[in-house]
């Protein structure tokens, strides 16, 4: 089979992901925006593809996450979507829309599964399990996000790691039960340490999806611009990058402009008789 040949594993859906927790088997995960790179993410075999709210940080150029938009989230959601054969899609809710009202929060939600999303992350904990419930009542399956919670980095005083005091522990492992309580299908254990994030994943029966957060979560998720070297603003401690396709990009511009500029491209062979 030709390293580009679709994948032909079944299409994965929301059932299948508990399962694979109590096999051992690892879900890998990866944040994807568009059609072209949603497609090679589903072709190489990824279980999940996230469309993150990081897009306002890698594709728009936002310091963080909080003027990502709805109107941006569905044409992403979009995108992405028609790109993806097999992985499960799951869509960002941005700032502002699950906050301001229950109302609102099933609202947004049912606009991305409307995209083509399968179901919906969600940051927080227990201030915010009505919110999810009624987004689950709904027949919109929710991903919970706990830890380092990027829309309230101004809360937190930055990306700075959580749960390393006690209190800050034992309030993660608390919103952790609650929010699988509550229906989440699985819960993103992002910027906590190693041992709070396994000890979460012991005590749940859903699995746990990690970034940042060591090697005992039942998953793994990276945004793909980082692991793929396309992201040069910084590189998290937690991110392994498994390509600088950043270098190969800007060496194939430069190339391509020498050659526009010296006449050399286009050549006979690239225009029409």
């Amino acid at each position: 089979m030709s390293a580009h040949t679709p994948s032909k594993k079944s299409k994965k859906t929301i059932l299948d992901f508990a399962p694979m927790k109590e096999r051992g088997e690892k879900i890998s995960v990866v944040t994807a925006y568009d059609f072209s790179f949603a497609r090679l993410f589903d072709e190489a075999g990824v279980d999940m593809l996230l469309v993150g709210d990081s897009l306002g940080s890698v594709i728009a150029g936002e310091p963080n996450t909080l003027g990502v938009t709805m109107e941006q989230m569905e044409y992403h959601v979009r995108a992405v979507a028609r790109g993806r054969r097999n992985a499960f899609l799951v869509g960002d809710m941005p700032f502002l829309s699950y906050q301001a009202s229950n109302e609102d929060a099933v609202r947004n939600a049912g606009r991305l599964l409307q995209a083509g999303a399968e179901a919906v992350k969600v940051e927080g904990g227990e201030a915010w399990l009505d919110t999810i419930h009624r987004i689950i009542r709904a027949d919109i399956p929710v991903m919970g996000h706990l830890g380092l919670t990027p829309q309230s980095i101004h809360r937190m005083g930055g990306f700075k790691v959580q749960g390393r005091d006690e209190k800050q522990r034992q309030a993660i492992l608390r919103d952790a039960k609650l929010l699988e309580e509550a229906g989440v299908f699985a819960l993103v254990l992002e910027g906590v340490p190693a041992s709070l994030a396994a000890e979460v994943s012991k005590s749940l029966r859903i699995p746990t999806i990690g970034i940042g957060a060591g090697v005992d979560c039942d998953g793994q998720v990276l945004v793909s611009y980082d692991l793929l070297g396309l992201f040069g603003e910084f590189t998290p401690k937690f991110v392994k990058r498994y390509a600088n396709l950043g270098d190969a990009v800007r060496e194939a511009v430069e190339s391509y402009v020498r050659e526009v500029r010296e006449g050399a491209f286009p050549g006979g062979e690239h225009s029409f008789k």
